[in-house]
């Protein structure tokens, strides 16, 4: 058992560090595929093409909602079983959950390309725009299959100790996404079709290289002849699909989002939101970032039965959480017109519409963190229905009932002020729920 001596470790936030960090600066290198997508979009292509990314979003949600499920709910199920002692049969249920990935993936892609016509002929929008997302879009359903390994392989190189890997493969697949960017669309002339392409081309990196990794018996995980078990897929499911439902539901939020500045204000407020939703991207991959960090030890400390780790671990986590959460809203204040100066120039509608929104949706950040923390605890505890519970309410009933309501009274600093009151709300729930299963979990 020495690959895990790492676990064995007293629980310091040193120790935590060395797992979160570079979670964290993976989950931030992820957000920045997207965020340079628009950067070069904006500045090279235009606003509309910008907006055409955002109109997107929703069909690409759907793929990191499954992507996302699977890892995270199997990464439970499997560091549950290497707590345990049950090694032997981690290692089948990892090789079959890396197979169900591929086969899904490949599901999700033919299914992109029947229906995506038909998706965006429905929206009536201008013909430049929808030209612009069906471009984006059928270049991305190309990398289906990678970025699901992708986001399975970056959490098991985790799981597996190899964190530090995982961190160079993020880096190296964001500074590939940011050249490629610049080749595809500056040098080459590709258009947002290529965007997309470099934005695949970055996520391949991690699949490319987790499938060597992980075809090595020195990993703690590693390939084995899969065993198909049904409990395995359910429960992964199960686990995970608190984390399905909060990127299935962002689409859908996005989507309301779209509707809703588009009898606003039109297309200039979906560039708008697209370049506000960069800034909350960005902010919430850190709390991301250290959820998915944190989310194996939880899973190796509760099926250890370790109660003084788990509780001392928790705690550090809330203390990191509110520091982080106090130094993104302060930073997210002051920097707010120099980044949207980035994607759209002062003189564009877009950019007095975007830097009011974010600095009222800047709010949300004081809650967030705590909420993404809350959902995952609940998933590495292997109690997927809580969160889903908190994930579900959080990401679509507060945010229906705010988008419902704010924006009927106050217009469009409603929809600003939507994303904090839901947060707000969902915060508040994450309060009762915490408390309520304290005693089950002993954290």
């Amino acid at each position: 058992m020495d690959d895990l001596n790492a676990y064995s470790k007293p629980v310091t936030l040193g120790n935590v560090l060395r797992f979160a960090v570079p979670t964290i600066a993976m989950s931030v290198f992820m957000s920045f595929y997207t965020m340079v997508d628009g950067l070069f979009v904006s500045n090279l292509i235009g606003t509309d093409a910008l907006s055409a990314i955002n109109l997107t979003a929703p069909v690409i949600q759907v793929v990191t909602a499954v992507s996302t499920m699977l890892a995270t709910g199997g990464s439970a199920v499997i560091m549950r079983k290497m707590g345990e002692q049950n090694p032997k049969e981690a290692r089948e249920d990892f090789t079959f959950l890396i197979l169900v990935n591929v086969v899904v993936g490949l599901a999700m892609t033919m299914l992109g390309y029947s229906l995506m016509d038909t998706v965006f002929g429905s929206m009536g929008l201008s013909a430049e725009v929808t030209g612009y997302c069906t471009s984006y879009l059928s270049r991305y359903l190309l990398f289906v299959i990678p970025i699901l390994l992708m986001n399975n392989f970056t959490l098991y190189m985790i799981a597996s100790e190899k964190a530090a890997l995982s961190l160079v493969c993020s880096v190296t697949g964001g500074v590939a996404n940011i050249v490629l960017d610049y080749v595809a669309i500056g040098l080459l002339d590709m258009g947002i079709g290529g965007a997309a392409i470099a934005t695949g081309l970055g996520y391949s990196v991690t699949a490319v290289v987790g499938l060597f990794v992980f075809s090595r018996k020195k990993s703690l995980l590693h390939f084995t002849k899969p065993a198909f078990r049904a409990k395995v897929l359910v429960s992964a499911a199960a686990n995970g699909c608190s984390e399905m439902a909060t990127a299935l539901v962002t689409g859908i939020v996005t989507m309301m989002f779209n509707w809703t500045m588009l009898r606003y204000v039109g297309e200039a407020g979906i560039a708008a939101v697209t370049i506000i939703t960069y800034v909350l991207m960005f902010a919430s991959s850190l709390y991301t970032g250290y959820s998915y960090g944190v989310a194996p030890m939880i899973s190796y400390y509760y099926g250890e039965k370790n109660d003084g780790k788990l509780k001392e671990l928790v705690s550090i986590s809330l203390k990191t959480i509110a520091v982080i959460s106090l130094v993104t809203v302060v930073a997210s204040f002051v920097a707010t017109e120099p980044l949207v100066s980035i994607f759209a120039r002062p003189d564009d509608p877009v950019h007095g519409l975007a830097v009011t929104g974010n600095r009222i949706c800047t709010l949300a950040l004081l809650f967030i963190g705590f909420n993404i923390f809350a959902s995952g605890m609940f998933t590495a505890l292997s109690n997927g229905i809580v969160s889903a519970v908190l994930a579900f309410s959080r990401s679509f009933v507060f945010m229906l009932i705010a988008m419902l309501t704010l924006p009927a009274i106050l217009g469009v600093n409603g929809i600003w002020l939507a994303t904090p009151a839901a947060e707000l709300m969902a915060l508040a729930l994450s309060a009762v729920m915490f408390v309520r299963y304290r005693k089950r979990y002993r954290y």
